[in-house]
């Protein structure tokens, strides 16, 4: 199986067709450029081999416990009992296909720019693909007004208000998930300068990324999204259809990734995932990425208590989350081998 670092590109072009989406509806067939080498190297959720991605009630004792041995194993789990409203997640399906149903020419009026992460466009790390991806996303941080109404000159209220009840929701839980998560590894929220007493994280840094994947005519040649890890805490995802690991579908479930902050922070006990997107023939897919991190000036280093040389050495250096940040943007997948220790 190749690796992310053997199929990503060494450069980080910025040429505007790895910010641009394609009009899908003008497509019969998949264009040479969207066509990606040996794709059935990569696990997709017809594979039968993969472990499945377990389920956690949050409400459950042993909540704890099972949060660590998945993110021991796979870096990846689902959770039930998190206390997101159905009828809100719903509304939030509703308006993220209401944004992508929009014409074309519409969208690219909040096209981001080639260095910025906001408005509508391809996901950053496309770039350091030699391939394009069949998808097209949209990522807010903070108040989504300035664009929606570039989108709904008319009409955005409904949009921004869905957007931004979903992100103080998604504000709790992640502070729920906080203290679960360090508990699983021995930790409070004492342990960590920059996470409050209840899991909040002081000055947190958090963006929501929408994501549509297109039917394909040719699913198998095709990628959604790229193999990658994210750079934030954590990533709690809302989807409408299946991964690319086998998902049991759980009604009103939620999936949690765990980011390259995590596993810093556990000293390499947990995981962070790699992940791509999977396309379909006929099922267009649409997920919502909820990114939760600590704020740039925060220092990140193993926890003290998950270093015992010399069964556990400290794995990496101390870096601030800006600083690693710019690693990631500029080295991709190599910014944690960038950090570690010799």
């Amino acid at each position: 199986m190749q690796s992310v670092s053997e199929l990503s590109s060494n450069s980080h072009p910025s040429n505007l067709d790895h910010i641009t989406p394609i009009d899908f509806e003008s497509i019969k067939e998949v264009p040479e450029s969207f066509i990606w080498p040996l794709l059935s190297d990569y696990p997709s959720c017809n594979s039968a081999d993969i472990e499945p991605v377990p389920s956690i009630d949050l409400c459950d004792p042993k909540a704890t416990k099972l949060m660590r041995r998945a993110c021991e194993r796979s870096g990846v789990f689902q959770i039930t009992n998190h206390g997101i409203p159905t009828r809100l997640l719903h509304k939030l399906e509703s308006q993220v296909w209401r944004l992508f149903s929009l014409p074309t020419g519409q969208k690219l009026k909040t096209l981001r720019s080639p260095d910025g992460f906001t408005g509508y466009g391809l996901a950053n790390h496309s770039s350091f693909y030699p391939k394009l991806l069949w998808s097209e996303g949209f990522t807010i941080f903070g108040s989504p007004v300035e664009h929606a109404r570039q989108l709904w000159p008319q009409d955005y209220t409904n949009f921004c208000d869905v957007i931004e009840e979903y992100q103080k929701e998604m504000s709790k839980l992640s502070g729920r998930l906080t203290v679960l998560l360090l508990n699983s590894l021995g930790l409070t929220t004492d342990d960590l300068e920059w996470v409050g007493a209840t899991g909040e994280i002081n000055g947190a840094r958090s963006a929501l990324r929408l994501n549509s994947y297109p039917p394909c005519p040719e699913p198998t040649r095709a990628m959604g999204l790229a193999p990658h890890t994210d750079s934030s805490l954590f990533t709690v995802i809302y989807q409408n259809g299946v991964g690319w690991v086998t998902v049991r579908p759980v009604t009103g479930a939620l999936v949690v990734n765990v980011g390259d902050i995590l596993h810093i922070i556990s000293n390499g006990r947990f995981v962070s995932s790699v992940h791509r997107a999977v396309v379909d023939r006929a099922q267009h897919r649409l997920s919502i990425a909820h990114f939760y991190g600590p704020p740039v000036n925060a220092q990140l280093s193993p926890a003290k208590k998950l270093v015992d040389p010399p069964d556990h050495p400290i794995l990496y250096r101390t870096v601030t989350s800006q600083e690693y940040l710019a690693i990631k943007a500029k080295h991709f997948d190599k910014a944690l081998a960038l950090i570690r220790h010799a």
